[in-house]
């Protein structure tokens, strides 16, 4: 992918990002910093600040995509779970490969964490790879855990070893293969692709607080979820895992369109809260 393509790519997105997805009236989407960078914030316009914080990587893999194109299923999500939100912009590939992206996601996590209250993590197909992979990092290094885990249709395996990548290459219109290929590539810069801290599949979850994924039978990262849901609970962590029927890749973030993405959102925002310990948010 050539770098006219790339910038081609991110103000395509951006593009439709701004006329299709849009944030309920009741949330407030401001740009801040967090962690000596960018970063969007979502929260109520009125009333209290919730306790909750909902730390939340977009997905692009790797190479596009933005706080802003994902704020608003963001902000959706945290109105129902009543929760506040920020969504960091981390560093993209191709300008700065693995592992400038996690490292960014861990500086995040540890100012999200100085802040107090429980914190949620999350993340879409490559935010849900960095997700995971910052999961990873804690537990390896023994330091303090999210109150849980979310992703949705995350890219686990940047081998991409998964019968789904070929089995369901015509079926996903939304995730090419060959491109999710070459952006893995791009992003990998030449670092191991079997490295735990990119490609979650290979990494030990034992001890891990709660976990959600979900994922459409008919993506090309299908078996992303279904190995790396399988390894965790064979850790035992307390995995929760939805499988939909022919939904395109990340589909909650058609959630002003499509009725099956606010379920989901809503079906999400009831295990969020369960875990930690609030009362119902509003849709």
């Amino acid at each position: 992918m050539r770098r006219s393509d790339q910038a081609t790519l991110r103000r395509s997105f951006a593009s439709k990002a701004r006329f299709l997805f849009h944030a309920p009236l009741s949330i407030r989407l401001a740009t801040g910093t967090l962690a000596g960078a960018e970063a969007l914030w979502v929260a109520p316009r009125r009333g209290p600040k919730p306790d909750v914080t909902i730390l939340y990587f977009h997905g692009g893999g790797f190479v596009f995509g933005s706080p802003h194109t994902h704020g608003a299923m963001v902000a959706a999500l945290a109105k129902r779970a009543g929760a506040c939100a920020v969504l960091p912009r981390y560093p993209l590939a191709p300008e700065h490969p693995f592992p400038a992206a996690l490292d960014h996601a861990i500086a995040a996590y540890h100012a999200c964490r100085a802040q107090g209250g429980p914190l949620v993590v999350g993340g879409d197909s490559a935010g849900g790879a960095l997700t995971l992979s910052l999961l990873a990092h804690l537990l390896t290094e023994g330091e303090p855990l999210p109150d849980a885990v979310f992703s949705f249709s995350p890219l686990t395996d940047l081998t991409f070893s998964g019968a789904s990548i070929r089995d369901n290459a015509e079926a996903d219109v939304e995730l090419p293969a060959e491109r999710a290929s070459k952006m893995a590539q791009m992003y990998l810069n030449g670092a191991d692709e079997t490295n735990p801290l990119a490609s979650p599949l290979f990494a030990d979850f034992t001890g891990a607080p709660p976990v959600w994924i979900t994922v459409g039978d008919t993506e090309i990262l299908l078996d992303d979820s279904r190995r790396i849901v399988g390894q965790m609970q064979g850790q035992g962590v307390n995995v929760t895992y939805v499988e939909e029927y022919d939904l395109p890749h990340v589909w909650p973030i058609f959630h002003n369109t499509l009725p099956e993405a606010r379920r989901t959102l809503n079906t999400l925002a009831k295990w969020i809260m369960a875990q930690t310990g609030t009362s119902a948010g509003t849709r």
